[in-house]
């Protein structure tokens, strides 16, 4: 379990097939040394097992499927990651319930500075619309972010300064594809609202 709230933006070292798996090694200045064997980290909000570390580095193996479905498929070496540890029980949650299980890939579709600020809108696939809502949560990137605007498959945030500043979200351009991971609260109720009618 994750907050959205980025501590870090990592760098990949490599991203390659093995045999066993798709490796992946991040560079790191502070998520290494608080992390031990298995700890879980979110990697632009996508939740991965640390199956090694040193001092400055970081080490993953990815799923297919993970490979796939999300963003990582375009990392290359020097790419700019998002990283999180996990939630500890006795600190603050400055975000909202993020799961780091990535619903779908969306698309920038905009991204322009408005006065000191900066609105990001983003194409989000139809079958997910549903879970957009006016004020409601959303993690891009691993990065929890209010919902401004919702207008049928497409929604928007406004981004403070500091957030592009301490994200890998200064990196993107128009039309490069981010993780969405949608309101788990919201899944959740869509889940159980059929029951309770019966």
């Amino acid at each position: 379990m994750f907050t959205g709230i980025i501590e870090e933006v990592g760098q990949v070292v490599v991203f390659t097939q093995e045999a066993s798996a798709w490796k992946l090694q991040l560079k790191a200045n502070h998520t290494p040394k608080a992390v031990a064997l298995g700890d879980s980290v979110a990697v632009n909000g996508c939740c991965l097992t640390v199956t090694r570390f040193d001092a400055t580095g970081l080490w993953f193996d990815v799923l297919e499927e993970t490979r796939r479905l999300t963003n990582f498929s375009q990392l290359n070496v020097g790419s700019a990651v998002n990283l999180e540890l996990s939630l500890r029980h006795d600190g603050r949650i400055g975000g909202h319930f993020v799961t780091g299980h990535i619903d779908a890939q969306g698309r920038i579709e905009q991204f322009e500075a408005r006065g000191k600020d900066y609105y990001l809108r983003v194409y989000a696939p139809n079958d997910f619309a549903r879970y957009l809502v006016y004020k409601g949560s959303i993690a891009i990137d691993g990065i929890s972010l209010t919902v401004a605007e919702v207008d049928g498959d497409f929604f928007a945030v406004w981004l403070i300064p500091h957030t592009l500043a301490a994200t890998n979200l200064k990196e993107k351009r128009v039309g490069d594809p981010v993780n969405l991971e949608f309101d788990l609260l919201a899944k959740y109720v869509e889940k159980l609202a059929p029951f309770r009618k019966n």
